[in-house]
């Protein structure tokens, strides 16, 4: 399906209840599925209003959504992972729709399998989750611990991730055997030929579900919302991501969870640029400091340090203090802090200090790069 906003295709706004939601695609599903509709057009719209209604009627999905769009929706989920879970099958019974053997959704949506959510596919890992979050630059250099709230599919309460329905329990898939695996033997004109493909019965489980569970209809998931404290280690850059195993949604039907994965944005700093390890930042001086050297305070990450400004300083020279940038990840060594002086000329002066700094001008000897740009003083009488 094209990149199409999904609740736009369901004409629902977009902080739509769920019963809203699921009203809007009963409505359209009527009108367009192709037993009430055979033109090539209805085929078309039944798709996107099926996909729009698969994604927004998930939470976790409807998350993802919310936040990357369709595009980071097709990037994460498998056409197979968008349906998987989905009531939308039990919605087409319930108003009379055909569904015979799901061939229409083989049709449909192609490799969803053929057989809707019984199709011939494992269970499957759980899906893995991106989430984000911001830190200062000073985090970024020390390491910091942040509390992550995200959503994902949960292992259900109810039944315990077995998809059964609560006094009930999955059975040995007497298809396969528990095999997960069905053989078929073949005799052709070169001999005999065995093909192994995953059981259609028990999807390559091994197990069937006579009674599914009421609250996960067998999936053994639920959607749910979950905070966790994340450690972020000092160093770490704009744009890089953290791992967090198995935080992820919860495998079907027992497989193991996805991971969680947190996209770190480091915000810009109002005094120091970063480059790697090392830190830049401009420190403004006064003529006469250039002129007959100082020493400054200057501040850095941990408070301020003392800078010492030689006789004769130009502007925008770069001084460099050791040990005072940040961490590289992983690194045991700080970078470091490299200060450059502006040299800061007066907008206005009064008429002794300007008086003044004219017979200094007078003074001083004459310089072919004074004259080229008219040097400190010209500037400044040129105000």
């Amino acid at each position: 399906m094209a990149a199409k906003d999904y609740y736009e295709v369901l004409g629902v706004s977009r902080d739509a209840s769920p019963e809203e939601i699921k009203r809007a695609y009963r409505k359209l599903a009527l009108k367009y599925h192709p037993d009430r509709n055979k033109s090539k057009e209805a085929e078309e719209r039944f798709k996107e209003i099926s996909e729009a209604y698969a994604v927004l009627s998930d939470p976790e999905k409807r998350a993802h959504y919310d936040r990357f769009g369709a595009a980071g929706v097709h990037e994460r989920y498998t056409q197979q992972d968008i349906f998987s879970g989905s009531d939308l099958f039990d919605l087409l019974r319930n108003l009379g729709l055909n569904l015979d053997g799901f061939d229409l959704f083989s049709d449909l949506f192609g490799g969803f399998g053929g057989r809707g959510p019984q199709g011939p596919q494992r269970p499957q890992r759980g899906a893995d989750i991106l989430t984000e979050t911001t830190i200062s630059l000073e985090e970024a250099a020390f390491g910091t611990e942040r509390e992550i709230t995200f959503s994902k599919t949960d292992t259900c309460d109810t039944c315990g991730g077995s998809g059964a329905a609560p006094g009930t329990s999955p059975r040995m898939c007497d298809a396969c055997g528990g095999r997960g695996q069905v053989s078929t033997h073949r005799q052709t004109p070169f001999g005999s030929f065995v093909s192994v493909t995953t059981c259609p019965r028990c999807r390559g489980a091994g197990s069937v579900i006579d009674t599914p569970c009421p609250e996960c209809r067998g999936t053994g998931r639920r959607g749910k919302r979950k905070t966790i404290s994340v450690k972020i280690p000092r160093g770490i850059e704009d744009g890089m991501k953290i791992r967090i195993p198995g935080e992820g949604s919860a495998g079907e039907r027992g497989t193991p969870s996805g991971d969680l994965f947190v996209l770190v944005h480091v915000r810009p700093h109002e005094r120091f640029r970063r480059e790697g390890a090392d830190l830049h930042c401009d420190v403004p001086i006064t003529f006469p400091q250039a002129c007959l050297g100082t020493r400054i305070e200057v501040p850095t990450l941990d408070g301020t340090a003392t800078l010492r400004i030689p006789p004769g300083t130009q502007s925008h020279t770069v001084f460099t203090l050791k040990g005072k940038g940040i961490y590289s990840l992983g690194g045991s060594q700080r970078g470091d802090l490299h200060v450059r002086v502006v040299v800061s000329v007066p907008r206005k002066l009064t008429d002794e200090q300007r008086e003044l700094i004219e017979r200094l001008d007078a003074l001083l000897p004459p310089s072919t790069e004074r004259r080229k740009d008219k040097g400190l003083f010209g500037r400044i009488r040129s105000r």
